[in-house]
């Protein structure tokens, strides 16, 4: 799928002075976009509607985000409140025009996931809640334990063969604290052949110890939002452990 792309932005850079705020104006064309809010405070409008003091969190590791869903074919403007404030735009191109609206930080729904070495918590920001809202973006974050394994027992999902697995092209977008360390993304496929290109293959992440690892997460594919990722066989049993 090469129609897909992910722009984390610094809304520093591209904001254009309107008096004492810095603005950015823009048209999503063609492309549905999902507005995350790294950090700090904006207002943002979309289609002439307006949603007013947005964002809650001082950084990425401060809580949940705070995220506005811009329909294709619509001019939205993002207009920063605070000087930290930082929002990737997640976007896709998409048939269908639906309606704008804003996930708050309690609507965000969080998942603790894994057992012993390979814990994190999930935060679904638009996935189950995005049926009939949105027509292909799936998108939320992750939160690795220190020292634990993430996106583990190893998974994939780039073939289309439900109910065993679907097809769906992921981008990751890392931060790390303290911001002077490192997480290690891996990537391997079944056949064992290297590969460089994230849209295929088993894709495990390591958080090392003392570091804080984050990942941004976005999908898309072109049979539908049903995620159903296919386990490695060699780490399935795993699994049992979890249920424990």
């Amino acid at each position: 799928m090469k129609n897909k792309r992910l722009l984390i932005r610094n809304c520093e850079e591209p904001l254009s002075k309107t008096g004492n705020q810095e603005s950015h104006d823009n048209c999503s064309s063609s492309y549905e976009i999902a507005l995350i809010i790294l950090s700090g405070k904006a207002n943002v409008t979309v289609a002439g509607e307006e949603f007013q003091n947005l964002g809650t969190r001082p950084d990425i590791f401060s809580g949940r985000a705070t995220t506005v869903y811009i329909p294709r074919d619509s001019q939205y403007r993002i207009t920063a409140l605070t000087d930290n404030f930082e929002a990737a735009l997640c976007q896709v191109r998409t048939e269908k025009k639906y309606s704008p609206f804003v996930v708050l930080p309690e609507e965000v729904k969080v998942n603790h996931r894994g057992t012993q070495l390979w814990q994190r918590d999930v935060h679904d920001i638009i996935v189950d809640n995005g049926e009939g809202r949105v027509e292909r973006i799936v998108v939320g974050e992750t939160y690795s334990v220190p020292g634990n394994w993430s996106s583990f027992p190893s998974h994939k999902h780039d073939r289309h063969r439900p109910p065993q697995e679907t097809e769906l092209v992921e981008i990751y977008h890392f931060r790390v604290e303290p911001v002077n360390r490192f997480g290690v993304q891996l990537l391997y496929t079944e056949d064992g052949k290297i590969t460089f290109k994230i849209p295929c293959g088993y894709h495990p992440v390591a958080a090392p110890p003392g570091v804080k690892l984050y990942y941004l997460w976005f999908l898309a594919g072109d049979h539908g939002r049903q995620m159903i990722p296919y386990d490695d066989p060699a780490f399935r049993d795993l699994r049992e452990l979890e249920a424990v």
